[in-house]
């Protein structure tokens, strides 16, 4: 597994407004964000460009170029970020699909830093990189990620966060598939590691997703035991294609 900070740097971000700065205008600096010092404004700028807006493909970076033009820093695309940033940094996709997911697919409200700090002890055991962190140090990695859950509107509240079951919509699901497409390599998607960040349990995402009112975005073959889906229309139309 590889293994970096940037869970810490990204849960330290305050001001979210540098992540579109850094999309549509690279250069525009600092000046135009609320960071004050050159060292953290730095630091800010190599984590996102690594985590959140290293794009695997053409289409991903399309797919989020594309909402965030037309939606800015809305929970829509924040959520498609948390997706990209969970495929980019192992860690992160790690204590999704160890923690947060049996949370919440098990309909609980709370989600305690213990739990999380439990995970990452017991990681530590098989992954090199994590025996010579400190206790303080799997502590604060802990307290971030609960942070950056609450930055992407997946939790909510200050000292005691809770789960924020959310029900996505039609237009996101629809985002979330043609992701799900750009990152996954195993042509049946019911095997993919990637389902349960459609935020539903899977035979309900597969219900949904094979409605023939989605006909019109989606070539889908399902048997049962196999669900095959190819882009019927092209990342760069999907957006405004919607209805």
């Amino acid at each position: 597994m590889n293994i970096n900070t940037d869970i810490n740097v990204l849960g330290s971000l305050k001001d979210l407004n540098i992540i579109p700065l850094l999309l549509f205008n690279p250069e525009g600096g600092q000046s135009h964000t609320l960071i004050k010092t050159t060292g953290t404004y730095k630091r800010f700028v190599n984590t996102i460009n690594r985590t959140l807006l290293h794009f695997k493909n053409a289409n991903l970076e399309i797919l989020i170029r594309t909402i965030f033009s037309k939606e800015g820093l809305s929970f829509d695309s924040l959520l498609l970020l948390f997706w990209n940033a969970s495929a980019n940094n192992e860690l992160l996709d790690y204590l999704n699909q160890n923690v947060y997911f049996p949370a919440l697919y098990s309909g609980r409200i709370a989600l305690k830093k213990d739990e999380i700090t439990a995970c990452l002890h017991e990681l530590k055991h098989s992954e090199i990189a994590l025996q010579d962190l400190s206790a303080s140090t799997i502590d604060k990695i802990a307290c971030k990620y609960l942070t950056i859950l609450k930055k992407f509107n997946l939790m909510q509240g200050r000292a005691n966060k809770t789960i924020i079951h959310h029900n996505i919509t039609d237009k996101m699901l629809l985002h979330f598939v043609y992701w799900v497409l750009a990152v996954e390599t195993k042509p049946n998607l019911l095997e993919s590691k990637w389902l349960p960040y459609s935020l539903c349990e899977r035979d309900i995402f597969v219900q949904r997703i094979t409605q023939k009112k989605f006909i019109k975005y989606l070539n889908i073959l399902f048997t049962g035991d196999k669900l095959q889906i190819e882009p019927a229309i092209s990342y760069e139309a999907l957006y405004d294609g919607i209805e």
